[in-house]
This record gives structure tokens, C-alpha cells and sequence, in this order.
């Protein structure tokens, strides 16, 4: 029997409209693959469509960070490893790896925290019972995973510069 992994997805390629002036993806459109990624990780922990229509409840992003490593081009495949990092009772923190195609060389990281969200009142509530099991399982299992390298940076400058 294998070992636990990260969840793989295929959101899609490098778009004409999605590349800059400085010929090569835009910033924001990083942001749209791991939305599309953040969406194939809810239907496999099922807190997707059907945890949806069933609890009334959905996930809004409350904090996210990328890491930019390298460039995207136009026709670029992208490829997401997604990691859940930790769960409680009311949030899940994941990272999403992006990479070109089948290449080794990360491209950026995505460090997000969800909540959980009542759709009536608009508040963070918790997890359904059929959603939290579902949710420690895999958090439990993602444990014994490499933690993706950066995750937990902070942004920031170097503020012993300049040298006098």
C-alpha cells in the first residue's frame, strides 16, 4: 500500500491574455491556477460543491503569501502539488506547489489559511462533523510529509543595509 500524498492537479496552461510586459505570466494570474487548485483540493477533501448545498457552509480565503521562484511563459503547463499543513476547528492552512509540467524546479508557493463560513450569517463557523473527520484524516496523513520548503516567511527587507 503506498504512503501518503500531496494532492496533484492540472488547473490548466499559461493564457495569451496572462502575460505581461515583461513577457511572461502575470502576478495575478499565479493566483488564478491555485483558486483553481484550492477548488480540485475542497472536492477531494469534501468541503467542495456537495459540503456546499449540504452544510450551507463554503470556504473564504483569510490570508494567503506567495513566494515567486520563477517565471511562467505563455503555454506553460502548470502542475499543483497541494499540501494540507493544518486543520482546527474552524480553518485549514494548505500550500500549493506550482510547477512547469513534469519539471523538478518549483515555480511559486502559495501558503493560504481558510475558513470556514457559515453562507447564511456570513461568520466563521465550524466544520461540519462529516467535514472535520474528513479533514484531520488527511492532515493526519500530510503530517509525515517534507513541509514545503519557505512556508511560514514572512515578507520583509534588510534592514542592516546600507553598510556604513
Amino acid at each position: 500500500m503506498a504512503g501518503p500524498s500531496a494532492f496533484i492537479t492540472h488547473p490548466g496552461c499559461v493564457r495569451d491574455g496572462w502575460v505581461d510586459d515583461n513577457n511572461h505570466m502575470n502576478l495575478a494570474y499565479y493566483l488564478v491556477l491555485f483558486d483553481v487548485a484550492s477548488d480540485a483540493a475542497f472536492e477531494t477533501l469534501g468541503i467542495g460543491t456537495a459540503y456546499r448545498q449540504a452544510a450551507g457552509c463554503t470556504s473564504f480565503a483569510a490570508e494567503t503569501h506567495l513566494v515567486y521562484e520563477r517565471e511562467m511563459n505563455f503555454g506553460d503547463a502548470a502542475r499543483i502539488v497541494t499540501t494540507v499543513l493544518n486543520v482546527d476547528e474552524k480553518r485549514l492552512h494548505l500550500a500549493h506547489e506550482m510547477y512547469r509540467g513534469n519539471e523538478p524546479s518549483r515555480v511559486c508557493l502559495q501558503e493560504i489559511m481558510f475558513i470556514n463560513v457559515d453562507l447564511k450569517t456570513r461568520r466563521a463557523t465550524p466544520w461540519a462533523s462529516s467535514a472535520s473527520a474528513r479533514l484531520l484524516a488527511v492532515c493526519a496523513e500530510h503530517q509525515s510529509l517534507p513541509r514545503p520548503a519557505k512556508c511560514g516567511r514572512s515578507v520583509g527587507v534588510n534592514t542592516s543595509w546600507p553598510k556604513e
